[in-house]
């Protein structure tokens, strides 16, 4: 009798841990410490430097529906680690020209694409059913994990001792370490090694059905909640994200090196704290009902949205309160995204789910920080971030409004039969 091959599933996720947090944590986290040089270099104001994220992703917005699932893991990691790590060789030799600026933002986003959520969700999804929850959790640490140190201990250390220019060309040669990894350590399925998703004695029901029908997916209430909900929460995320520097700055944090030291020291704190968020929320997620879970976790985004404008020099300490209660919710929130379009609409059919939803996602996430930009320039953040903290509840709402796990399952089977399974 022939051995069964050892599970290669858990190797697969410290993999794609270290991959994923070069491909989004430093870059994506690590950028915004940028800012406040290219306005100091360039003269550039806060809403000419924030809209070079969202003019991209608009410009990029079909390459997710039309390209990516051609795609295998794999192949979308090398593709998108070399745009990813051309856009900061760029980024760190540009001048001052605005759309040489903005043209280096879109290929950013095309690696992003290629590299960031979908590659690593199809990839976990493909290896992993039962524990999906958990196994997605631990590559997402990557993200926290690279997220967290990607100012404090790469983007403000370098930019100190070698300029900030020269500290872009630096962070993009490190995200072609993700090609080794690639090229001779990641698998795209278990199938490729003789094995099963979590290590099983045979195929899952849901690997043996075909992708759903484009047409058949956008029928699905389910779609459209999850698409709003999350590209809300998301959008409200990436606003804070993009413009806590800008925040701290306006709060009364002027001496350049106490607010390089701020931001760095909060952003690694809540990356930190987002891994706890997806270690217990992917545990739960495992055991209890995702949308549960789920809301719970858009719903603490919202709530400590408002916090971030009490961090004051006389009250710095609440950045601290502020930096665990939000790390946490955004940490869950991006990590259930990918868990709640498999259990709706099947892993087969996740690649497409998300090639729509993550363009979207990734629209209010750069749209929404430019929209808060403006805002500031007429009233100031308080204003500003009152339309962040509705977008965070809007994305909470929606979420609540998802059809039970039953319907889920009753909606599954129909895409299913509807398919030809």
């Amino acid at each position: 009798m022939q051995e069964k091959p050892l599970f290669h599933g858990w190797w697969i996720t410290i993999y794609a841990f270290f991959t994923f947090g070069l491909a989004v944590g430093i870059p994506y986290y690590g950028m915004p410490f940028f800012y406040t040089y290219y306005t100091k270099a360039f003269g550039w104001s806060r809403s000419e430097i924030t809209l070079g994220f969202p003019i991209a992703a608009l410009v990029t917005l079909w390459v997710g529906p039309l390209l990516v699932h051609r795609f295998q893991p794999r192949q979308m990691l090398l593709i998108g680690s070399t745009c990813t790590a051309l856009a900061f060789v760029g980024f760190g030799t540009m001048g001052p020209s605005l759309l040489i600026y903005k043209a280096l933002w879109v290929l950013y986003m095309v690696g992003y694409i290629f590299s960031g959520p979908i590659a690593h969700q199809v990839l976990t999804a493909n290896w992993f059913k039962n524990q999906r929850g958990k196994a997605m959790a631990v590559v997402y640490l990557g993200v926290g994990v690279f997220g967290g140190i990607s100012s404090k201990y790469i983007a403000q250390p370098l930019t100190e001792a070698f300029g900030f220019q020269a500290a872009l060309l630096i962070i993009g040669g490190l995200l072609l370490l993700i090609w080794p990894l690639a090229l001779f350590f990641v698998k795209d399925k278990p199938g490729d090694l003789g094995l099963f998703p979590d290590g099983a004695d045979e195929a899952h029901a849901e690997t043996k059905q075909q992708p759903a029908s484009w047409e058949k997916i956008i029928r699905e209430p389910s779609f459209w909640l999850l698409l709003v909900g999350s590209a809300c929460s998301i959008g409200s995320i990436g606003s804070i994200n993009q413009h806590m520097k800008f925040i701290f700055q306006d709060q009364g944090f002027k001496d350049p090196k106490v607010l390089d030291t701020l931001f760095s020291d909060t952003l690694l704190l809540i990356l930190f704290s987002s891994i706890a968020g997806r270690i217990v929320m992917g545990y739960l997620a495992d055991r209890f009902s995702k949308k549960v879970v789920m809301s719970v976790t858009y719903l603490l985004v919202a709530g400590t949205i408002p916090l971030v404008t009490t961090v004051t020099p006389s009250s710095p300490q609440i950045v601290y309160f502020f930096a665990i209660l939000f790390g946490f919710g955004m940490g869950a929130d991006y990590m259930l995204i990918p868990l709640m379009a498999a259990e709706k609409f099947g892993v087969n059919s996740l690649a497409r789910v998300m090639a729509i939803i993550l363009p979207t996602d990734t629209i209010g996430q750069t749209w929404f920080p430019w929209i808060v930009s403006k805002m500031q320039e007429q009233g100031g953040y308080p204003m500003a971030l009152k339309f962040v903290f509705l977008l965070s509840a809007i994305g909470a709402l929606a979420i609540l409004l998802l059809p039970n796990k039953k319907a889920a399952k009753e909606s599954l089977s129909a895409l299913a039969r509807a398919t030809g399974d």
